[in-house]
């Protein structure tokens, strides 16, 4: 497919086509993209590959899991509606054996949805028909918050008693045992480590862990919070603050 017929689909599901020479320097990414519709396929697949990203598809979400597996990708693209397992399904999977990031694409809009598939480890959602350019900015959102840039501004590990937290490495440790984190549930630690023993509430949390893409239910906040204080090992770890939201702190 020609970057002519590529912008005439794009357009067709409200995609505008991409700029070879405005897009052309950004930074290479490796995309995993699996979704089951071909002509979108191809319209995302080759605008992507214009822009010098390597990208990956596969067309249901069994194949989808066995090509996550074999190696390291910036970010998965996931639909939901797959002709053998349901996305969600492919999410939850996923986050058990890999960390990498992963930004839902669908047609499904309900709140439910979303919520569900926030909690179950997804960086992110977008509902189609979608704008390329709006899916490249959320690429680039995830992938800039999962890439290891510290959110401290410093290079120097996070200690908090036992708990360290190194943005830079994005690896966590309590003790001598490191912590196996989703990519959503390491940016909350290293944020709430970033102020240990301050109140955060749940609104600013969202707002600057989720940016400009959380969709207005704290579920998904929670059930984060949730995962962490399991895999801490003591749920005094992250203190709930009624009225206002969670505070990490070394337990008593």
């Amino acid at each position: 497919m020609n970057f002519q017929e590529t912008s005439k689909i794009s357009a067709t599901f409200g995609m505008p086509p991409p700029s070879r020479t405005r897009w052309g320097t950004m930074k290479h990414m490796k995309i995993l993209l699996i979704e089951d519709d071909s002509a979108i396929a191809g319209a995302i697949v080759d605008s992507l590959d214009a822009m010098g990203w390597e990208v990956h598809h596969e067309s249901a979400g069994l194949p989808g899991l066995d090509r996550m597996g074999e190696d390291q990708w910036d970010v998965v693209l996931l639909d939901l509606g797959l002709p053998d397992l349901d996305g969600i399904e492919v999410a939850r999977r996923a986050r058990e054996g890999g960390s990498f990031p992963i930004i839902v694409i669908s047609a499904r809009g309900e709140e439910t949805d979303r919520v569900l598939a926030l909690e179950l480890g997804a960086d992110d959602y977008l509902v189609k028909p979608f704008g390329m350019r709006e899916l490249v900015a959320r690429i680039r959102a995830v992938h800039r918050r999962t890439s290891g840039i510290s959110p401290s501004g410093t290079d120097t590990p996070l200690e908090v008693g036992a708990l360290s937290v190194d943005s830079r490495a994005r690896r966590a440790f309590v003790g001598e045992e490191e912590l196996t984190l989703t990519p959503k549930e390491f940016d909350v630690l290293a944020y709430l480590a970033k102020d240990p023993g301050t109140a955060h509430r749940r609104e600013t949390i969202l707002q600057d862990v989720w940016d400009m893409n959380w969709y207005g239910s704290t579920k998904t906040l929670d059930a984060h919070v949730a995962a962490l204080r399991k895999k801490l090992g003591d749920p005094r770890w992250i203190e709930s603050v009624r009225g206002v939201g969670f505070r990490l702190q070394p337990p008593q």
